[in-house]
């Protein structure tokens, strides 16, 4: 595995449209990979349209990875149904952070790049990488794989590497 580069906060919003794994509903939750970093958000009960708004941080290094996906539903007395899977490259948001880094911060909201639905991603739709008071956000919702039908909505914000600022700090001459 390479060097740190910076982290990367992943908050999985919520779920729309899910599949049924139980009679009439599902018992959701999300696992997300990244390398060798693996999360889990909690279980939503009896949900097809859950809402997590759960914030996990991944450690980001070189080569950029991709983010993986999977939903399942929880099953007590047999093996977990699976009701999908996912993924997003992280390879566009760590080029607009670079970037930023360029440009500098700023107030509000600056759109950096657009990107597109592709065989690198499972973007429902096109999604905004964007500077927004001082922090680069993407805000994606990507369609299932696997199934008749679903989509997670995730925002992705970049966080540079802590110890990056603070050597960035001591080498700043004062004043």
């Amino acid at each position: 595995m390479g060097k740190t580069i910076g982290l990367l906060k992943v908050s999985v919003l919520r779920g729309l449209r899910l599949v049924i794994r139980d009679f009439r509903t599902s018992d959701p939750y999300v696992v997300l990979k990244l390398d060798n970093q693996v999360v889990k958000t909690k279980v939503i009960s009896n949900s097809l349209n859950p809402v997590w708004n759960e914030e996990f941080t991944f450690s980001i290094t070189e080569p950029v990875g991709v983010l993986n996906l999977e939903v399942f539903d929880k099953d007590r007395f047999k093996a977990d149904d699976e009701m999908g899977y996912a993924r997003i490259g992280l390879q566009q948001i760590v080029s607009a952070a670079r970037l930023k880094k360029f440009v500098g911060t700023t107030q509000g909201a600056t759109k950096i790049r657009t990107v597109v639905p592709d065989n690198d991603n499972c973007l429902a739709k096109e999604s905004c990488i964007r500077c927004l008071d001082g922090e680069i956000v993407q805000d994606a919702c990507l369609r299932l794989c696997g199934v008749e039908s679903g989509e997670i909505e995730l925002r992705l914000k970049w966080a540079d590497d802590p110890s990056f600022a603070a050597a960035a700090a001591t080498a700043t001459p004062s004043e």
